[in-house]
């Protein structure tokens, strides 16, 4: 199995064992969203106004005419014309953007609250770009360039009337040096005409007519983006992916023991065997029925969701016959007298009706009573993980750890383990425990609730034998 496949397993078994805490937080992050689209991003509407330039255009020139048109000297004149109150040409300047499009096209868009007010302004803004740019055209920007301009006009125009005087007043006679003099005027006349022609298209008022509106803008029908369902949509996405990554991050950080190796090196003894017990909901202690666990129950996080899936276990009498062989492992190991103290890490539900279900076994030994190997008695008690305390050795024989993988850190386990060492137990082996599905058939034998008096075999055994 390579690494994808594991994990899209892992976020199948998240989305399995997880999916009202899932559901929970989606439902969160579209609140969340709809949160933002009312207080941060409020609805806003965009209306854009065609600007089309005739003549050649090159690209840099295009790009010059984007940024008059949304310079400052616009954005006052459009605020000033639209009389919006409390609407200066700062504020609008971030609502107008203009960008250059195929076909010597200058696109300028207005946003604003409504559609009737984002209409206006693109209206408004490509009016006062193209009187604006026709005004800066050929950089007659005052009266003085303008009055300058017609002087020109009106020196040109006396010295065409000069030329025409001095033309006529040359000898009509056709000798060469009457010819000579009117051709070289009626050069000069040529030359000042094209200077004339050339002083017309730098006119202001013949570019002015260069750009022309491509008529009203359209009055929008919808928000623009981001929209209210955008933002919850994407709020409740965001919130499920943070936490689908959360708990991938989770078990990926996880320094819980799941390998027989490191769960023996932890404890320094050795696994004696492998026990299974069904797979049931357990029952709530008495510490579990606060509010804050009522939640949790709630909400699916009272069990872990990063254990495997359980296999069908064969029948109830496969399953006793894995006890029946640690507790004769134990007895060949142990010499007399066989009394073990079965030590349980608190909460491990699993552990704990897998120890019951070996000190019944243990208690219902099929050897004759008499024989000196019959199995060990065993006394279970839970120990705290956190201040662990393991009751001082009376005639127990060392003790029997039982556990399940993927619930402790090693730091755990070795803190079980110097508990023992500190109460003069010595740790004679482990069983590690797991859950298995039972069929809907059982076999015939002891019932499933045999492991009902694990405590009471385990209080027993304080005394003398059985």
């Amino acid at each position: 199995m390579n690494d994808d496949t594991i994990r899209l397993v892992t976020i199948g078994r998240i989305l399995r064992r997880r999916w009202r805490l899932l559901a929970v937080l989606t439902v969160v992050g579209a609140l969340v969203g709809y949160g933002a689209s009312v207080l941060l991003f409020p609805p806003r509407y965009t209306a854009s106004a065609s600007v089309v330039l005739s003549g050649q255009w090159e690209e840099r020139q295009l790009l010059t005419q984007v940024d008059i048109a949304t310079s400052s000297s616009v954005a006052d004149r459009a605020a000033a014309t639209l009389g919006w109150q409390g609407v200066s040409g700062a504020d609008l300047r971030d609502r107008v953007s203009a960008k250059a499009a195929d076909g010597n096209i200058i696109k300028i868009s207005g946003t604003a609250d409504t559609p009737e007010r984002a209409q206006q302004l693109s209206d408004r803004t490509a009016q006062q770009f193209v009187s604006y740019a026709a005004r800066i055209a050929g950089g007659s920007t005052d009266s003085d360039a303008a009055s300058g301009t017609e002087a020109l006009r009106k020196q040109a125009a006396e010295t065409d009337r000069r030329i025409t005087d001095l033309a006529n007043a040359a000898d009509p006679g056709q000798t060469v040096e009457s010819v000579q003099t009117r051709t070289e005027l009626e050069k000069l006349r040529t030359s000042l005409q094209e200077a004339m022609n050339k002083l017309d298209q730098a006119d202001p008022a013949a570019t002015k007519v260069n750009m022309v509106v491509m008529g009203p803008a359209a009055r929008p029908t919808g928000e623009a983006p981001p929209t209210r369902m955008q933002l919850i949509v994407a709020g409740a996405l965001l919130f499920f992916l943070l936490a689908v990554i959360g708990h991938l991050t989770a078990a990926r950080m996880n320094r819980r023991l799941r390998t027989q190796p490191e769960i023996a090196a932890a404890l320094g003894s050795a696994l004696l065997g492998t026990v299974d017990v069904p797979d049931e909901r357990p029952a709530h202690r008495p510490e579990d029925r606060g509010q804050r666990a009522r939640i949790r129950r709630l909400l699916g996080v009272d069990t872990r969701w990063d254990l495997p899936t359980p296999q069908t276990s064969g029948d109830e009498a496969g399953r006793q016959i894995r006890y029946r062989r640690v507790c004769a492992r134990l007895r060949d190991q142990l010499p007399a007298p066989r009394r073990l103290l079965v030590v349980v890490p608190d909460g491990d539900t699993i552990a704990r009706r897998a120890a019951g279900q070996l000190a019944a076994e243990a208690e219902s030994d099929p050897s004759p009573s008499s024989s000196s190997r019959g199995y060990p008695v065993l006394r279970v008690v839970e120990v705290s993980v956190s201040q662990p305390m393991v009751p001082d050795r009376d005639n127990e024989s060392g003790a029997l750890v039982v556990l399940s993988a993927g619930s402790w850190t090693a730091g755990d386990l070795a803190g079980i383990a110097e508990a023992c060492a500190d109460a003069k137990h010595e740790v004679v082996g482990i069983v590690l425990a797991g859950t298995v599905r039972v069929r809907s058939t059982q076999s015939v034998g002891r019932p499933r609730n045999a492991a009902t008096p694990a405590l009471a075999v385990g209080g027993d055994a304080t005394g003398g034998s059985r």
